[in-house]
């Protein structure tokens, strides 16, 4: 029996650990679409404590502790911070399975150097090797941490109202050699019955310098900014959906939806349909015409739990996996957007695995000879970056799709330390492709297999979001 997480964690056969160790493992990373700060990247000030790293802001672990019956106080609330970690490392154990459990472990050995296990017994321990590690290791810090993961470049998500001013100052940084790339997230802008519209588009106004009283000049706004963006080198843009539409309305129909929206006044669903179908179809093109990858993130109940949502705000861990007709909408909006020459490389992310089948095969059908995989099934995403999760994509992927084409990991966290998920998916990769060699049924070609782990790990993505650096590491 082997030790817990040594070094062959995850890799059952020899072919595995050959394809880990020998390729996979030193290759670099692009973090095409995280939540980090670019400010933080910027400043690159020191941690304060790992309760700080690990529990500032993630909902993962927030959940986890919900789920075992821990306080808000000492999750969200105004507990020390020792008291947090405590709380969190005695409900750790419970979480077998959990790729947190993975995750966390994986963090203490690769950052810190401590290949125990994390407890309630050994909490004080971990605490303090943690906080002399990070007071003591000057290169702990947001860009240390980059530099130290072997990551090339970083796309951050980033509003259109923004001024990107941390990105200008980041550009300008010749000491700092990663890549940090403003990405486009214009939801609000698409979401007409939110609360908050009105003022969202007042904002949008004076970021893009340029009055907006109807479609035309929304449109006009948007790709403003998205010249602001470009000048700071975007490569990507994320919109993140309750559904994928497609439902066609004349300019003078969306003109009065907008107007009516910004007023105050109420409209259909059907309307906003329309509404965020015109705008997504115009960002496709500008995205198209650019260069840019356009990113769709769908199948997510927000916010489901009104009292909390009160009470603590988006993004604090209540989120859920929506089932919705996703499939229908998304093969008509491909459809126009063809038709139109609009579509541009695309990456579609479903919250919920059921979707998986149709994604693979939706993108089948849109595939072009501009470049290899134009339109991708994205990485697990979420409550799916389980091991299980990871291997259904890529086997739903491999089987319906092609395998070597694939863009790889992404972080999609707000965490200096999460790298550690890019090893737990790469193991997971290699274990795959092992196994299919050790059965007999891929062949023992290492050159095949070695052009396979370097694309899905690393190359395949430097090409898609035009890096320029795809062969060399």
């Amino acid at each position: 029996m082997g030790r817990f997480m040594d070094e062959n964690y995850l890799l059952s056969t020899q072919t595995a650990e050959e394809l880990y160790h020998g390729i996979a493992e030193k290759l670099p990373i692009a973090d095409y679409h995280c939540h980090l700060s670019p400010r933080e990247i910027y400043e690159n000030k020191p941690f304060d404590s790992i309760a700080g790293l690990w529990l500032g802001g993630d909902h993962y672990k927030w959940r986890l502790m919900r789920a075992c019956g821990v306080e808000e106080k000492y999750i969200t609330g105004d507990a020390p911070d020792i008291e947090k970690f405590r709380r969190f490392a005695a409900v750790l154990p419970l979480a077998a399975g959990n790729p947190l459990y993975a995750w966390c472990h994986l963090e203490l050995r690769r950052y810190f150097g401590y290949e125990g296990v994390l407890n309630a017994e050994t909490a004080d321990e971990v605490w303090n090797i943690c906080a002399d590690v990070l007071e003591n290791d000057p290169d702990f810090t947001p860009r240390g941490l980059i530099l130290k993961s072997r990551v090339r470049m970083i796309g951050t998500t980033d509003d259109p109202c923004g001024d990107l001013g941390w990105h200008k100052k980041i550009a300008a940084d010749s000491g700092f050699p990663v890549l940090v790339c403003p990405s486009f997230r214009p939801d609000p802008a698409l979401e007409p019955k939110k609360t908050g519209f009105a003022d969202y588009i007042r904002r949008l106004e004076t970021a893009a310098g340029t009055g907006i009283s109807g479609i035309r000049d929304l449109m006009r706004a948007l790709s403003r900014r998205m010249d602001a963006f470009e000048v700071l080198g975007c490569r990507a843009a994320d919109h993140g959906l309750y559904r994928p539409v497609c439902r066609q309305a004349t300019e003078a129909e969306l003109d009065g939806i907008f107007r009516r929206a910004v007023s105050g006044e109420e409209i259909s669903d059907a309307e906003a349909d329309a509404y965020r179908t015109a705008l997504l179809c115009f960002c496709a093109g500008e995205y198209k015409r650019r260069g840019w990858v356009m990113q769709l993130h769908f199948s997510c109940m927000r916010n489901p739990n009104s009292r909390m949502f009160a009470a603590l705000g988006p993004d604090s861990g209540f989120d859920s996996v929506a089932v919705v007709d996703a499939a229908s909408d998304a093969y008509r909006l491909f459809d126009l957007l063809e038709r139109e020459d609009s579509l541009p490389r695309t990456v579609l992310y479903s919250l919920n695995p059921a979707d998986n089948a149709w994604i693979d095969t939706l993108a089948g059908a849109f595939q072009s000879p501009d470049v290899p995989g134009r339109i991708q099934h994205g990485s697990a995403w979420w409550f799916n970056d389980h091991e299980d999760g990871i291997r259904e994509q890529l086997s739903g992927l491999a089987s319906r799709g092609v395998l070597g084409t694939f863009i790889g990991m992404l972080t999609d966290s707000r965490s200096f330390l999460s790298y550690t998920r890019h090893e737990y998916f790469r193991r997971i990769l290699c274990d795959m492709l092992g196994g299919w060699v050790e059965s007999r049924r891929y062949p023992n070609d290492p050159q095949a297999l070695k052009t396979i782990v370097e694309g899905v790990c690393w190359k395949n993505a430097a090409r898609y979001f035009g890096l320029g650096q795809a062969d060399g590491f």
